[in-house]
């Protein structure tokens, strides 16, 4: 075994020099800006706490207490450009105060305008850029938290609801709910919060997609309506939304297949399925009369894939309400597509740490969840520029990387700290790879549009 011997040195190292990268994202946003409208209190900008947090989610923390080894982190202050760090106490009790005078309505266009300004990738799936709105549920049993409540899931906790764009998943909405919170309650007022934002940040015509839960008529009749405007401002959009049978795939069994029966094809013994486009007439809550329509598929199974036969048949009926000008099949395959979102959940639960919100207030979370909301786009957007193509370090092939990859390859890279004729060089020895990356990211990151910061 080496003879292994410990010592301190007059250096000053990090463990994290992604958070210059960071630092740079947070003052394209926008952050400094809410000192006009929220001034210093005891001596503390509400910047410095509002980017004090936003960089420990950053770091994969969402503890308040996690705060406390930072305070005398030089190069966390330096490089977030922190006049001070706050204290867990003064970080909660800020936090608190902003989230009671309603912060949550200027962060949402901290997300849009890093985007925007940025110029970030939005990548279409095919004709259209996809727009994904769901619900989550966030496990916080054995607590006492305000709004914690029973979910769809049949744990205590809280159901979220988020909007993603695009094939990378930018996120462009994350507000908190109630546990027991019905997934329409709300939605539409979400709904024409979010697609301003997709509709400024892409030209191409957006898909909506959303599952089962978003199922009412009044949803539906909302969706035509913003259709119809954005075709009269030019644009284009399309909505794809799962059916909720509600009890009529049993009751009407007979009915179905009745239906079906021109449009049976054989997929393998003992397996068919029939696909079909019917239209139904929905009305508002003006009892507004719309004509949609909807993709039908009846799977009938008499054996199961191993071949043995059934004692009685076995049927699946799905439906999707859809504005697509496309064949069934194609429609079904979009829809598939929509699982991908479940990834982008778990990756805020998981990698940002907010599986379980540190504060027993629900305005305050909610608040915690929008700060989020800007974190997540941070470390995605550092993924997409700086991990994928031929900047990445050496890792198997991706379209897009996950946060807690990001935060391992790019975030917490170690490196010394020297103060040279008023700049901070970060030296990272015999780390090229890692310097190369956040060098690129660094000078890809400019603001306005070539204008250094």
């Amino acid at each position: 075994m080496p003879n292994i011997k410990f010592r301190a040195s007059r250096r000053t190292l990090t463990s994290h020099s992604g958070l210059s990268i960071i630092g740079q994202c947070i003052e394209i946003a926008g952050v400094d800006s809410i000192d006009g409208r929220f001034p210093t209190t005891l001596g503390m900008r509400t910047s410095d706490v509002v980017k004090s947090y936003l960089g420990l989610l950053c770091l994969g923390m969402s503890d308040y207490d996690a705060i406390e080894n930072f305070r005398r982190d030089k190069p966390f202050q330096q490089l977030l450009t922190l006049q001070k760090v706050p204290s867990a106490a003064t970080l909660r009790q800020r936090l608190e105060k902003l989230a009671a005078n309603d912060l949550q309505a200027r962060t949402a266009t901290w997300s849009t305008t890093l985007l925007s300004l940025i110029e970030a990738p939005i990548t279409a799936e095919t004709t259209h850029v996809c727009l994904d709105i769901d619900t989550f549920v966030m496990d916080n049993s054995n607590s006492k938290k305000e709004g914690v409540s029973r979910t769809y899931q049949k744990v205590d906790g809280y159901t979220p609801i988020a909007a993603y764009l695009g094939n990378e998943g930018w996120c462009l909405g994350l507000e908190l709910r109630p546990g027991k919170q019905h997934t329409m309650k709300g939605s539409n007022a979400f709904l024409e919060r979010v697609l301003p934002r997709a509709q400024g940040l892409t030209e191409h015509p957006i898909l909506l997609r959303e599952d089962s839960g978003f199922d009412s008529q009044a949803h539906l009749a909302l969706l035509e309506r913003q259709r119809q405007a954005f075709a009269d401002e030019g644009r284009r959009l399309d909505y794809l939304v799962k059916w909720n049978p509600r009890g009529s795939a049993t009751a009407d069994r007979d009915t179905w297949l009745a239906v079906a029966a021109d449009y049976w094809q054989e997929l393998r013994p003992g397996k068919r399925q029939a696909l079909w486009t019917q239209t139904v007439s929905i009305h508002d809550d003006n009892k507004t009369e719309y004509v949609v329509q909807r993709v039908m598929r009846l799977v009938e199974r008499t054996a199961d894939r191993d071949g043995q036969l059934l004692l009685e048949p076995d049927y699946e009926l799905e439906g999707w309400w859809t504005s697509l000008d496309e064949a069934p099949e194609a429609v079904i395959k979009r829809y598939q597509a929509h699982a991908t979102h479940e990834q982008f959940h778990s990756e805020i639960k998981t990698d940002l740490d907010l599986e379980r919100l540190p504060s027993g207030k629900f305005a305050t979370n909610d608040l915690i969840l929008h700060l989020a909301q800007l974190a997540y786009n941070i470390l995605r957007l550092m993924g997409q520029l700086g991990m994928t193509g031929e900047l990445s370090p050496v890792r198997h092939p991706a379209k897009r990387r996950r946060l807690r990859t990001v935060l391992q390859e790019l975030v917490h890279r170690a490196a010394l700290v020297i103060h040279k004729a008023r700049q901070i060089i970060l030296d990272f020895g015999q780390d090229i790879g890692r310097m190369t990356v956040l060098k690129t990211l660094r000078s890809r990151l400019r603001y306005p549009r070539g204008t250094p910061c």
